[in-house]
């Protein structure tokens, strides 16, 4: 480790020292802004779009300038004491010129508040100018969905707005994948969260819709981004009002499946901006009915069980940041955020099993819960250089969670017959330099970073002794589990422009893991031992731009995926002992390698997306069921139960194909649609045994359609179709899934609020989800019947009086290198 910070203290001074050279003479001892707020004459509305030009008084010549959002704000930087003239045009009014716009080293920023702009009355009745912000966005290196656009995920959490992103697909459970792979990483503002490394399906159930701006979708990350997730990153930005002035929103669902709340607080003077949110959601308790079947090679024995449980969810979640800027050149951001997230099940189930045909019959009574707790505190200071996007940062982070898993287990249903509990504690610390240089015609990136991971996982278990009427400890089931992960990466990054027609981006990442893993008692069941391992991961990506705003775009990257805690945590549930779960701390990483050709064309309001691609994954993980043998309870005899565990199975090689389509047929109406399909070809390893109905070429797809309608008045109505084809595993087969979703939203109170009624799936009270596994010597097939059908309505108010936007430019820590948790995956 202090070889490491070493290398980043070197790194970053010089990286400085060289700017400063490279960059020219030093900036000015004091610079500043100025900005104001362009409205209509008439109506007092926003501008937007208007071009806001500034030059010397007394000289007609423009030296710099912006354009304004679409608040009607404009902002200009780094400005030198001085006077100058201001001239804001914008087609259909007249141009209006400020002569005399003075700063001074004193008071170097100016904000020339509320300028009103005249119409041009000759031109009034020939000129309609809308604009809007599209609610899918194709840009050269991801894919944009623009949340905070869509009227349908009122009420919802993030899980339900993934669900109509492009390119995504989100099963049942909550589970996300990209292009059909589950190996992404997930990232909240551009940071990891510690919550998502534990089980990232529930860690998004406690994130509301509402806070949501937009998702992005990137399929061929850069050298610049960590090395992790096979498939890609998916980035959620939440809402953030950087408009000077107190700003805010409140949300609120109500529903006969959930409920949530969501409050946004903003807060703008000066150089320093406050934002904080708070939120969370619960579930009403709900009945599923679950049965499941397990049978022998040779029918000798046969698993049978018969039963229901009941489940309720809590979700919360608050955060709160500021960002200062001392200068134009200099600022600082912090963000701490905190999430929690709770669920049960009681559940009891009938076993009608056969033995060597005797039926043997008994009733088992459980209870599993699981409490999570997280906090992510960030800190980062940027520096910009007086030549244009030169910049360097350095960023910390700290990331804390804590699970809590308990279960108890009764087969006599008068005492408990085991119980277990497990603390998993999972703690990150993390470091990152970055540098950009802008050259002539080409930009120039590079840094350092260190990732240090403590895993403890505190397993305890003990079952019921009838001799002596006391519960003993289970010696190689209780013990602490020490695991730590270390990662050390560089990278570099190269991007330019040819003929001002080809981008072109390439670079390189290094990267050195180095683990550990060691238990605590002796004798414990998880055996101690290190791993080391180095990779050198290339990326880049080809694009050529034509008329009428078309792209093609070759892209190719190395990604790796590391194990998360879910992945890792050796605690073996055993509360159903037919059918138990466990951890694999001996996972190794998985290694891709990702080709993609991909076209997209922009006509008016229509939106074309198509990509082939192929993606070759060695030591893919997937869940992986094992026979065990157990002691019955009711007879005591040996008997052969299942351990879904996590294996390195072998290599997987997938061709897809990805279309994603979106047009205005009439000016209120908006057709969208997303189809993917992929191949599944799993050659296993020696150690993995498979049934032959397993190992053929398997074709799996997911498709999404969304129409919705604009109706005078401010009502919106909206309908979307999901489905998704089964999942398939070296063993056999994952639940595939279906939802029908209704809207309809109405804006109220001079559009500061709206109301809105959600439906989902209404002719269908229950869905049913349904898996079949195969394995070298059994069969087994479960089905998971859930309440699904939902009525809801939701309800959001906009408060605040805001003057001014300033964008600012995201940075910090991105740890998107871990393989996220999939939910009882292969479990019933």
């Amino acid at each position: 480790m202090k070889y490491f910070l070493l290398l980043i203290t070197l790194f970053t001074g010089i990286s400085y020292a060289s700017a400063q050279g490279m960059g020219g003479a030093a900036a000015p001892s004091v610079t500043g802004r100025i900005s104001g707020t362009i409205l209509d004459s008439l109506t007092s509305k926003p501008v937007d779009y208007a071009t806001v030009s500034l030059g010397r008084a007394g000289s007609v010549k423009t030296t710099n300038g912006a354009l304004t959002d679409e608040k009607g704000a404009f902002k200009i930087e780094n400005i030198a004491a001085g006077s100058y003239r201001i001239t804001i045009a914008f087609l259909g009014y007249q141009t209006k010129i400020l002569d005399s716009v003075k700063t001074t080293p004193g008071k170097p920023d100016l904000n020339l508040g509320r300028i009103l702009l005249a119409p041009n009355l000759k031109m009034l009745n020939e000129v309609v100018i809308t604009g809007t912000t599209p609610i899918i966005e194709n840009k050269i290196d991801k894919l944009v969905y623009n949340a905070e656009q869509d009227i349908a995920i009122a009420g919802g959490n993030a899980t339900d707005v993934l669900r109509k992103v492009p390119l995504l697909s989100v099963d049942f459970e909550g589970n996300v994948s990209l292009r059909g792979s589950q190996n992404v990483r997930v990232l909240i503002n551009g940071k990891p969260s510690g919550s998502m490394a534990n089980n990232m399906a529930d860690a998004l159930k406690a994130i509301p819709a509402d806070q949501i701006k937009n998702v992005e979708v990137i399929t061929s990350p850069s050298a610049k981004y960590d090395a992790e997730g096979t498939s890609g990153i998916i980035n959620i930005i939440t809402k953030k009002n950087n408009l000077a002035g107190i700003s805010g929103s409140v949300n609120g669902g109500v529903g006969t499946r959930q409920n949530s709340g969501n409050l946004n607080l903003n807060a703008k003077t000066g150089r320093l901006a406050v934002t904080a949110n708070g939120g969370g959601f619960y579930s009403w308790p709900q009945t599923s009915t679950i049965s499941f079947k397990r049978t022998n090679a040779d029918a000798s024995q046969i698993i049978s069980q018969n039963g229901e449980s009941q489940t309720d969810r809590l979700a919360a979640n608050g955060s709160i940041g500021a960002d200062y800027d001392f200068n134009s050149f200099n600022s600082i951001s912090t963000n701490l955020r905190l999430n929690g997230f709770s669920n049960g099940a009681d559940g009891s189930n009938l076993n009608q099993n056969i033995f060597n045909g005797n039926a043997v019959n008994f009733t088992r009574l459980s209870d599993n819960s699981m409490h999570m707790n997280g906090i992510d505190w960030s800190s980062d200071f940027l520096h910009k250089f007086k030549k244009k996007d030169q910049q360097i940062s350095v960023a910390y982070q700290f990331t804390n969670s804590i699970q809590k898993n308990d279960y108890t287990t009764d087969f006599s249903n008068t005492v408990i017959d085991e119980y277990g509990n497990n603390d998993a504690d999972n703690t990150e610390n993390t470091i990152q330099v970055d540098y950009t240089h802008p050259f002539k015609k080409v930009t120039f990136e590079t840094g350092v970073k260190g990732i240090l991971r403590d895993i403890v996982s505190d397993n305890q278990t003990r079952n019921f002794n009838s001799e002596t009427n006391v519960f003993s400890p289970i010696s190689s089931r209780t013990y602490v589990y020490d695991y730590n992960q270390d990662v050390y990466s560089a990278y570099a990054t190269f991007g330019f422009t040819l003929a001002k027609k080809y981008g072109i981006r390439a670079g390189a990442r290094y990267e050195g893991t180095e683990i550990k893993g060691d238990a605590r008692s002796v004798g414990a069941a998880a055996s101690p031992f290190t791993s080391s391992y180095y990779n050198l991961v290339p990326s880049f990506v080809v694009s050529r731009t034509f008329k009428n705003f078309s792209t093609v775009k070759l892209s190719y990257n190395q990604r790796l995926q590391r194990p998360s805690l879910f992945y890792l945590n050796p605690f073996l549930n055993s509360a159903d002992i037919y059918n138990q779960s466990q951890g694999n701390p001996s996972l190794k990483p998985e290694l891709s390698h990702n080709v993609e050709f991909n076209y997209s064309m922009f006509v008016k309001t229509s939106v074309l997306n198509a990509s082939v691609y192929y993606r070759r994954t060695n030591d893919i993980i997937e869940s992986f069921v094992l026979p065990i043998s157990v002691t019955d309870p009711s007879t005591g005899l040996t008997a052969t139960g299942s351990r879904t565990t996590f294996r390195n199975v072998g290599n997987n090689n997938s061709v897809g194909f990805n279309f994603f389509g979106q047009i205005n047929p009439v000016k209120p109406l908006t057709l969208r649609g997303n189809f993917n399909v992929f191949t599944y070809d799993i050659n296993t390893n020696n150690t993995v045994v498979v049934s032959n109905t397993n190992s053929n070429t398997q074709l799996i797809y997911n498709a999404f359609l969304m129409a919705s309608y604009v109706f005078p008045k401010g009502l919106t109505f909206e309908t979307f179709l999901i489905t998704n084809s089964p999942r398939r595993t070296s063993q056999g087969k994952n639940p595939s899934f279906n939802m029908w979703n209704l809207g309809l939203k109405k804006e109220i109170m001079k559009k500061k609020g709206s109301i809105g009624l959600t439906v989902i799936d209404p002719f269908n009270e229950n869905k049913n989800f349904r898996s079949n596994i195969a394995g070298a010597d059994f069969t087994q097939t479960s089905n998971f019947s859930v309440p699904f059908r939902s009525f809801g309505t939701s309800f959001s108010y906009r408060f605040g009086k805001l003057t001014m936007q300033a964008p600012r430019k995201k940075r910090g820590v991105t740890n998107d290198d871990l393989k996220q948790g999939e939910q009882n995956t292969g479990n019933q």
